[in-house]
């Protein structure tokens, strides 16, 4: 355990703490005395029905959806009750670097995308009373916590919107993540998750974020220059300026908590490893969201399961950024197209859609 002062309120702007409890997890370890960190905005209205949970993706916090959130745009807060929910072992919710001993940094559990839900569903039926969930929406990590969700709790997911992500992760992108794990581990200074300060694994977090830089992006994003979405002028800015700071401040073991989540994320997990009886359960109407230029999740991937989807559609977002698409550099580019189809889904009287 040691103070990482780039999981502050001061970078991520307020947050509340929610008591789980001791948590137990899927793959038998424990949490104990388990938090997480949420921000909401908007107002419960009296029939508890205009919640939207957005879960968060990988090394992200609640502060990269604020962008998606406003007055004018789909998630309204003036209309909705909108709920982030930070993923445990993101750094701000019960994570490896903020939890004491017996679970502290190379002791702290493996957890899952549905210890991820299952903790998020305890505390908006336990803290708010919430019985309806209008929307679950989320982008990459966040996309597989909001197949989760949808499966899990089919009965109160009423609408969902997984945006460039899978309900089951494919083989090339468990390989592409093991390349990020690998970064890190391999760094001498990672010292098998003991560390005294992510600065000791300056190297591996550089090697993490310059596969980033690889794999994150479309090759027209290079091809085409623009890094200039990012306040950069060259691709080696973009790079060493923008990428690897980005990375240098989170801690290691968190990155690996969320990565090895992320491989394993499997909806089907429910049903025996049968993929079209676990997303046969969905009863919510589903809008499938993937990025055009993602190498991670690719339209195709996406495509493949929606099919498998009752009552969902295919809404391709364009993003020359690809995965990183999700930042929402074009601005109004890429935030009205998601504004568009949510919109759309919002509109959709779910009782009347559902069977």
């Amino acid at each position: 355990m040691y103070k990482n002062d780039f999981y502050t309120r001061e970078i991520h702007g307020n947050y509340e703490i929610y008591d789980v409890g001791d948590f137990d997890l899927e793959d038998g370890g424990r949490i104990p005395d388990c938090k997480l960190a949420y921000k909401t905005f908007g107002e419960l209205n009296e029939a508890k029905d205009n919640v939207i949970v957005i879960p968060t993706w990988f090394s992200g916090t609640s502060k990269d959806y604020e962008s998606y959130i406003g007055v004018d745009r789909a998630l309204n807060p003036a209309a909705y009750f909108i709920v982030i929910i930070n993923q445990i072992g993101n750094g701000l919710s019960s994570s490896p670097h903020n939890s004491p001993e017996p679970i502290s940094m190379s002791d702290f559990p493996k957890v899952r995308i549905a210890d991820d839900v299952r903790a998020q569903h305890q505390l908006i039926t336990e803290k708010f009373g919430i019985k309806e969930v209008a929307l679950v929406v989320g982008g990459s990590m966040g996309a597989q916590q909001t197949y989760e969700w949808a499966v899990r709790y089919p009965d109160m997911v009423k609408r969902a919107a997984p945006i460039a992500g899978t309900a089951k992760n494919t083989t090339h992108d468990f390989l592409f993540t093991q390349t990020l794990i690998e970064a890190i581990t391999s760094d001498p200074g990672w010292h098998n998750g003991n560390y005294n300060s992510n600065t000791e694994v300056a190297d591996g977090l550089k090697r993490h974020a310059d596969i980033w830089a690889v794999l994150g992006l479309s090759t027209e994003f290079y091809q085409q220059e623009k890094w200039t979405l990012f306040g950069v002028e060259s691709a080696e800015e973009f790079v060493s300026g923008f990428l690897e700071p980005f990375f240098q401040g989170m801690d290691p073991n968190a990155l690996l908590t969320m990565a090895w989540k992320w491989q394993r994320g499997d909806v089907s997990r429910m049903t025996n490893g049968n993929l079209q009886e676990a997303l046969g359960r969905i009863k919510a109407k589903v809008f499938v969201m993937p990025i055009d230029e993602d190498m991670f999740f690719p339209p195709r991937d996406c495509k493949a399961e929606q099919k498998l989807i009752p009552n969902s559609e295919l809404k391709v977002i364009h993003s020359i950024a690809g995965h990183f698409g999700l930042f929402g550099g074009e601005g109004s580019y890429y935030h009205d197209q998601i504004d568009k189809h949510l919109h759309e889904l919002l509109a959709i009287g779910v009782a009347d859609e559902i069977v």
